[in-house]
């Protein structure tokens, strides 16, 4: 037998009529398996990144929450730094037992939270020994704070990516993808850094919120002539918030008292009473904290406007202040005449105007009377009548060559139709506080309700709070230089809040409003536009 080598074997199977060629036409197609059929459809790539977002989010989360921290002293303080994840940003500044300082510092999906832990007994008494050094205690305190800025950072950075790879490990069990977790960590902790980095507002600390015991915020944040003065100088700020919760700690008891400038007017606003015994003893407390010049109540100090009610009104007399009033709706005629009849009681109606502790001030009372909280027909043109008759008699005043400085109402819609005839209109009615400035230049400051809304506060599941403010004005020019809006827990609460806020052209590198002249009165009366921090 001839044998045939294997290459011509395969070559005459390869070939398009061999056997191989032939058995493949002859094939029939294998039907599916069912373990084929049965393997699911991978996720789409949108959900694998949602969960990868998710896991890196939360280790790095869990991260900054066990390593993320470092312990810095800052001057006298032993102080402890966090980053915190934020939706707002910003800096909080905890001053245990004294309360906490709220910043505006920066805005990124990160917060930075410093606690102070403890006074060093040696570096105070240092400082108490030696009050030369209060002089270098600003640069002190800058490079502590850059030098635990800069170890948080690395901290930081460390926490982010280690937790995040340690989570990613867990939930994929490649290491791939957990290093692809941690890359991704530390990329958006550095754009949050350089969002911050890019956002960062060191003026903020001339505007805190301060929250905690009420006696003692405004020697924190200092005086209104301060406020204005000094805006270029942050570190100078700063050791001062530093010098003066040294004093808080080293003499408890003796808390420091305000000291206001001698040249600023305060004013106290209050509204919305209703009939809240509580409120006199805030009011007369806050006038001796503050020395306030003048107190100016924009109406519902009732709740029904009887007769019945007009005991109530008699601490006026006692407060320490002279009293500005206006009618609001639920202040009757009735209670209009017996304010009228107590001393130091100034009611203003109609469009009357009277100089007060240096100011000028003119008023109308609320045209609607509806004690039971109706609403009548024609309210709001009776509120825009009422508006216009006060915006008539103040022009009539700067004619006559006594302008008015501060115009008040009760009901903000009466407030609007005096914009641009006065720098100032002071309303309540809402029950919150709100500032804007309108149209030609008129700021609008509506109080909130300086008797928690009165017996109207055991109606709801959480008691209004109890707000009023302190305005302060320069004594010369009488014009507003910045204002304190003071928070205080409602029925039964105990909590206190102040913060601060300045009209725009009192911020940091504003320029200095002109005097206005008669053609631009009413976009130029005040130099104003919106406030930077409503």
């Amino acid at each position: 037998m001839v044998r045939v080598p294997s290459a011509v074997r395969n070559l005459r199977h390869r070939l398009p009529g061999g056997p191989r060629a032939r058995s493949r036409r002859h094939r029939r197609p294998v039907p599916p398996t069912t373990t084929t059929t049965a393997l699911a459809p991978r996720p789409r790539p949108w959900k694998r990144a949602l969960g990868l977002i998710a896991v890196v989010l939360l280790g790095a989360w869990l991260g900054l929450l066990v390593v993320g921290n470092v312990r810095v002293p800052v001057g006298p303080m032993d102080t402890t730094m966090t980053l915190r994840p934020s939706l707002t940003g910003g800096t909080k500044i905890n001053v245990s037992p004294l309360g906490a300082l709220d910043l505006d510092s920066h805005h990124a999906p990160v917060r930075l939270d410093v606690n102070v832990d403890q006074l060093d007994p040696a570096r105070s008494q240092a400082l108490v020994d030696h009050p030369e050094r209060f002089s270098g205690l600003q640069d002190e305190v800058t490079q502590d704070i850059a030098r635990g800025t800069a170890d948080l950072a690395v901290r930081s950075v460390v926490a982010v990516v280690t937790g995040a790879t340690a989570l990613g490990l867990i939930v994929y069990r490649r290491p791939r993808r957990a290093l692809a977790a941690g890359g991704l960590a530390l990329t958006l902790l550095a754009a949050s850094g350089g969002t911050a980095y890019a956002t960062w507002n060191p003026d903020s600390v001339l505007e805190p919120k301060f929250s905690g015991l009420l006696s003692s915020a405004p020697s924190l944040v200092g005086n209104a002539r301060s406020i204005v003065t000094e805006f270029d100088v942050y570190q100078k700020e700063l050791a001062r918030l530093v010098t003066n919760v040294t004093k808080l700690y080293d003499a408890t008891s003796t808390l420091p008292a305000y000291q206001p400038d001698p040249t600023t007017i305060r004013v106290l606003h209050v509204s919305d009473i209703h009939l809240n015994p509580a409120s006199w003893a805030i009011i007369a407390s806050l006038v001796e904290q503050y020395r306030v010049d003048v107190i100016v109540d924009s109406g519902d100090t009732m709740d029904h406007g009887t007769a019945a009610e007009n005991g109530f009104l008699d601490p006026v007399e006692d407060l320490g202040a002279p009293y500005v009033w206006v009618r609001g709706n639920h202040d009757s005629l009735v209670t209009q005449r017996y304010l009228e009849g107590l001393k130091n009681v100034h009611v203003l109606d109609d469009g009357r105007a009277e100089t007060i502790a240096g100011l000028r001030f003119a008023g109308t009372g609320d045209p609607q009377f509806t004690p039971d909280r109706s609403r009548k027909p024609g309210a709001e043109q009776s509120q825009e009548l009422a508006g216009a008759r006060l915006a008539s008699a103040l022009r009539d005043q700067k004619a006559a060559g006594t302008p008015v400085d501060v115009a008040v109402a009760h009901e903000p819609s009466a407030a609007r139709e005096v914009d641009g005839t006065v720098p100032l209109v002071l309303t309540g009615h809402i029950h919150r506080q709100k500032t804007e400035v309108m149209q030609y230049g008129t700021r609008l400051r509506t109080e909130g309700s300086t008797g928690g809304s009165g017996l109207r506060a055991i109606e709801g599941e959480h008691p209004d709070p109890i707000e009023t403010s302190i305005l302060y004005f320069d004594r010369d020019t009488r014009r507003l230089q910045a204002w304190d809006a003071i928070k205080l827990g409602g029925l039964g609460l105990t909590t206190a809040e102040v913060s601060r806020h300045l009209p725009e052209e009192n911020q940091p590198g504003a320029t200095p409003s002109p005097t206005p002249s008669p053609s631009a009165e009413g976009q130029h009366l005040f130099g104003l536009v919106a406030p930077g921090r409503p």
